[in-house]
């Protein structure tokens, strides 16, 4: 019997459960109340779809009978083509307004009432279980009765998945490796450590949307949440976006930022689009911004976890410059302690490191040498004693407070007035033991100064010095585990490319970002440079 013969005979039909009978009684209403003769018209099926979302009781008050498998077409769902990554709107009407998504084809409607297009797409298409995607309720149409059944706990969790402070406390140690997770196609995944989606050149915002749900104070507070209407749809989304990254019960092992990074253009005016190549550094001050925003973040210190995570203080010293007569050809300026010296204190949420120049004329022997610096040389901008000279003014930099997390900036590109130019020099850094203690200007009682790295990302491009945008790759590296040897890992992540890479392959790309996590045991390393300390 096909789909339109079982609706028409559904009051007669005494196997279904009594709230069939209702729901075709109800049916009546809308002739009586005006109802529209177009279903396409989308301002009567918004109407219609904000529908009642309260269960009808059944209509005897005897027990209520138990319904077959068979009826609710639970065989007919297909979480294959599920895909809740995408933003949440009428595949027909293109409103967020009372989504449902189809169990059966994976395609979003609005409203399951009767003009709404979910109740149309169940009797034209004989698809029947739907999905409301704000509530995880499951819904057979046109029928329009509520299911309970066990078997769609999955869906539901794939959908809104949901942590505790015991499933979070494990993420960042090595048990977390230990544990992996598989999807539909018994494909192996570490949650966490799982492809974003390039829709088409969004790599930029990828590598720094991983970078930080990896920071675990951040991390962990986006998972806790329960965000439900009244905050901004900008953190709602990044934080279920963070959900579906650690969510060790996905369908597929990948995911798609498209529902986050829609929200970001239009947040942004079209500053971070899908479709253009753009600068992470830009894109991660401007998160961070918005974020600390959002969370009901002001100017005071630790208002928000943005800023008890990534906030710290800096001072500027400045000073005129003056030419004085006694000064060496090629001696550099430096402070006159007779003079006036400028001192301000700034808060910072990344710190900016310049490096050096490379070699102007190179013959074609040192065009195959790539010039390396060391991270300690170009840290001691921070040291209170190297000077910069800018439009007439000394100044000299040394941090006042470091926050549990650093994140470092390396000053590759220089824009002239002709073209942008890549500074290729490749830093040499550790994988742990980093110790700040010589670009802080604080009492002993400080919290500790040695850090460990826990993301890094790179960008690669054709060879040269100029900045081709159409060939960049981004890349980043993330920190599994902890504490070194075995017990830590790295993988590399470009888009939907997942692999783990050797320790020592890390330092080889040019770095953009990094962000260090300061070690809560304060010994200080035995060797500064060490690529690994077990």
């Amino acid at each position: 019997m096909s789909t339109k013969a079982k609706y028409a005979h559904t009051a007669d039909d005494s196997a279904r459960p009594s709230k069939r009978a209702r729901v075709s009684d109800a049916a009546q209403l809308p002739t009586a109340l005006g109802e529209p003769e177009d279903l396409s018209d989308v301002e009567a099926a918004i109407a219609d779809a904000e529908d009642d979302e309260e269960e009808v009781l059944p209509t005897t008050a005897g027990p209520v009978e138990s319904v077959r498998g068979s009826d609710l077409y639970l065989d007919t769902i297909n979480r294959a083509v599920l895909d809740f990554d995408f933003e949440k709107v009428c595949s027909v009407s293109l409103t967020n307004i009372n989504i449902y998504g189809c169990l059966v084809c994976g395609k979003y409607f609005q409203g399951r009432g009767r003009n709404s297009f979910a109740f149309a797409h169940a009797i034209h298409d004989d698809h029947h279980v739907f999905i409301n995607l704000e509530t995880t309720k499951v819904y057979v149409l046109p029928d329009g009765y509520l299911v309970a059944d066990p078997s769609l706990e999955d869906i539901a969790f794939v959908l809104s998945p949901t942590f505790t402070p015991a499933s979070t406390s494990t993420l960042s140690t090595p048990a977390h490796l230990q544990k992996p997770s598989y999807d539909l196609s018994n494909k192996a995944y570490i949650p966490g450590y799982i492809g974003l989606n390039n829709i088409k050149r969004n790599d930029y915002m990828n590598v720094v949307i991983h970078s930080l749900l990896h920071v675990p104070p951040l991390r962990d507070h986006l998972l806790l949440s329960s965000y439900r209407g009244k905050e901004p749809e900008l953190l709602r989304r990044f934080a279920g976006l963070s959900k579906k990254l650690w969510n060790p019960r996905l369908f597929k092992s990948q995911v798609s930022p498209h529902e986050f990074l829609q929200e970001v253009n239009r947040v942004s005016a079209g500053k971070f689009s899908l479709e253009k190549q753009g600068d992470p550094v830009e894109f991660l001050g401007w998160m961070l911004n918005h974020l600390h925003k959002d969370m009901g973040g002001t100017k005071k210190k630790n208002s928000s976890v943005i800023f008890s995570t990534f906030q710290g203080e800096v001072r500027m010293e400045t000073q005129q410059v003056l030419v004085r007569p006694d000064t060496g050809a090629n001696e550099k300026p430096r402070f006159d302690i007779d003079r006036e010296i400028k001192s301000t204190t700034s808060p910072f949420l990344f710190l900016a490191v310049d490096l050096p120049p490379p070699p102007l004329f190179q013959d074609s022997v040192e065009k195959n040498i790539i010039p390396q610096v060391s991270i300690q040389s170009v840290l001691a901008k921070y040291d209170g004693q190297k000077t910069q000279e800018s439009a007439g003014q000394l100044r000299r930099f040394k941090c006042q407070r470091l926050p549990p997390y650093i994140i470092l900036h390396f000053k590759r590109f220089t824009k002239n007035q002709f073209v942008e130019e890549k500074n290729p020099t490749i830093v040499n850094f550790p994988l742990r033991g980093l110790d700040f203690k010589d670009y802080l200007d604080a009492p002993t009682s400080h919290s500790g100064t040695v850090y460990d790295l826990i993301a890094n990302v790179t960008h690669e491009s054709a060879a040269g010095t100029t900045h081709d945008k159409e060939s960049t790759i981004w890349k980043v590296h993330l920190r599994a585990g902890a504490g070194g040897g075995e017990n830590e890992k790295w993988f590399q992540i470009q888009d939907l490319i997942v692999e783990e890479i050797r320790k020592e392959m890390i330092v080889l790309g040019e770095t953009i970002l990094q962000i260090w996590e300061r070690r809560t045991d304060t010994a200080s390393p035995k060797n500064g440079m060490n690529v690994d300390e077990s």
